[in-house]
C-alpha cells in the first residue's frame, strides 16, 4: 500500500521508500526525514476532494506531503 492511499486517521507501519528514478531526490530528502523501514506512520488530515496536501506524522513530527511524494512512500499493515 502507498501513504497516498492510506485512510485519514488510518496508522501503518513504513516498508519503504521507493525511487521513481534513479538518484531520486525526494525520496532520499523523504528518507533523512525519518521515513525509514519501520517506523510508524499515521495520516491526520487530508485537503478536500483528494487534493494536496497531506498532513502525515511519523514519530512526533508532522510533515505536509504532495500526493505525489507520498506515492513513493510504501507502507506495510501491522495486524492488531
Amino acid at each position: 500500500m502507498r501513504l497516498s492511499e492510506l485512510a485519514r486517521g488510518a496508522s501503518a507501519i513504513v516498508d519503504h521508500v521507493a525511487d521513481v528514478h534513479a538518484a531520486d531526490a525526494v525520496a532520499g530528502r523523504l528518507r533523512d526525514l525519518g521515513f525509514v523501514n519501520g517506523e510508524p506512520v499515521r495520516i491526520v488530515a487530508t485537503a478536500p476532494w483528494g487534493a494536496d496536501p497531506i498532513l502525515v506524522q511519523i514519530g512526533s513530527t508532522r510533515f505536509a506531503l504532495r500526493r505525489a511524494e507520498a506515492d513513493r512512500v510504501r507502507l506495510r499493515i501491522e495486524a492488531a
